[in-house]
């Protein structure tokens, strides 16, 4: 057998991260703080499982989660497994199949997802997912409420809600209409339609419409440049809606929810993009996504996806958003963990033991000197005072270092 080489050995897949501790700490508290967050709002915690068979892990879903998803053959059962690729779909069908009642569902999730390939050059093919979902309520009220709720999250991770931000705002019901509108659907282009609005490559999406009339064209190649200020908004009643009357709904609720957030929150920047179409197809209504200056990803991004719920037996109006807690934390200033653990000598004390127990279970971060080695961390010691272990005063420490 051929010896691997030590490179070999140790070298992780393409896209593939691992977190070091000081990464996995910020990654860690930052969890904590979102999922504490969600909670404030009423949103409950749900745990997916990892894998699920793909009959139910894809059934719905869109080609582009399918491609996405890693399969392997269950050696139980014989039939198909999923490793996870989006968590979204598994909340759906939770909310669907496994919670009872129409009444309105809030719930919120982390957990390490796995992607087939990576969306962009930056992005890992292990995003650590973590969204909120709202089922059953289908106003523009529910969207708001997610909206305020990711900006809400991404405050208290410490991004600065103002003028660096900006909400990119669009519908996913626009492209469909406009699309049903061009006769692409029956020519057989979708797909290829999608995917050239998807990367805004104009070239390519007149080369793939030159056969159809050139009134046809017209409207996919207008939706193109449907990008800008919410004067984007009139321009494609002007501009589409003759074609597709069907997007005057889709304009109306835009322009509502723009209302709406302006009031809320007047120093956030509005950006509306009608052609923005990343994300998974399954999104049925307004979908939105926050940036900041600098950044050519997106901190979180959602929108609705109503009756995905439908294949798992319930039909349910949905909402929701994501982020990814890695590419988050790592985009985010650093935020220092506190060093202040207590060094613990390496004695087999009971009055030791008894004290290194009570400062654990009071919150205080206690290490053990073996071989006498103390962890950089400890900036103070446990010491004997009058017959009982204590830790020294920071006074005590600054003095004992000879500061």
């Amino acid at each position: 057998m051929e010896k691997q080489s030590p490179i070999r050995a140790w070298q992780l897949p393409d896209g593939i991260d691992e977190l070091l501790p000081e990464a996995a700490a910020q990654v860690e508290a930052l969890r904590r703080r979102l999922l504490d967050c969600a909670s404030r709002w009423g949103y409950r915690l749900v745990t997916p499982p990892m894998v699920e068979f793909t009959d139910s892990l894809l059934v719905g879903v869109g080609e582009d989660l399918d491609l996405l998803t890693f399969k392997v053959p269950d050696q139980v059962t014989g039939r198909m497994l999923g490793f996870r690729a989006d968590m979204t779909p598994q909340v759906a069908r939770m909310d669907a199949h496994s919670l009872h009642g129409d009444q309105v569902n809030r719930l919120c999730y982390a957990g390490s997802t796995l992607h087939t390939r990576s969306g962009s050059l930056a992005a890992s093919r292990s995003p650590l997912q973590l969204g909120a979902e709202l089922y059953g309520a289908r106003g523009l009220s529910a969207d708001i409420e997610v909206i305020a709720l990711m900006l809400s999250m991404l405050h208290v991770a410490g991004v600065e809600i103002g003028q660096a931000l900006t909400l990119d705002l669009g519908h996913g019901d626009i492209f469909k209409h406009v699309l049903a509108a061009s006769g692409a659907v029956e020519a057989g282009m979708e797909a290829a339609v999608f995917d050239a609005l998807q990367r805004k490559s104009r070239p390519d999406l007149e080369r793939l419409l030159a056969r159809l009339p050139e009134a046809s064209r017209a409207g996919l190649l207008a939706l193109m440049e449907m990008h800008g200020d919410l004067s984007v908004l009139d321009r494609a009643e002007a501009e589409l809606a003759g074609t597709a009357p069907e997007i005057r709904d889709s304009l109306r609720e835009l322009r509502e929810l723009s209302s709406a957030l302006q009031s809320r929150y007047p120093n956030v920047s509005l950006y509306v993009d009608l052609a923005e179409l990343r994300g998974y197809r399954y999104h049925t209504g307004v979908v939105f996504a926050a940036y900041t200056q600098g950044l050519g990803e997106a901190l979180a991004r959602g929108g609705r996806y109503d009756n995905v719920g439908e294949v798992y037996g319930r039909s349910r109006p949905a909402t929701g958003f994501a982020t990814d807690l890695k590419l988050l934390a790592a985009q985010l200033q650093k935020q220092d963990i506190a060093q202040d653990a207590i060094a613990a000598p390496d004695e087999e004390d009971p009055a030791l033991q008894e004290a290194v127990k009570r400062l654990r279970s009071q919150g205080e971060t206690v290490i053990v000197m073996l071989d006498g080695e103390r962890d950089a961390r400890c900036m103070r010691k446990l010491i004997k005072v009058d017959g009982q272990w204590q830790p020294e005063t920071r006074q005590e420490s600054l003095v004992g270092e000879g500061k």
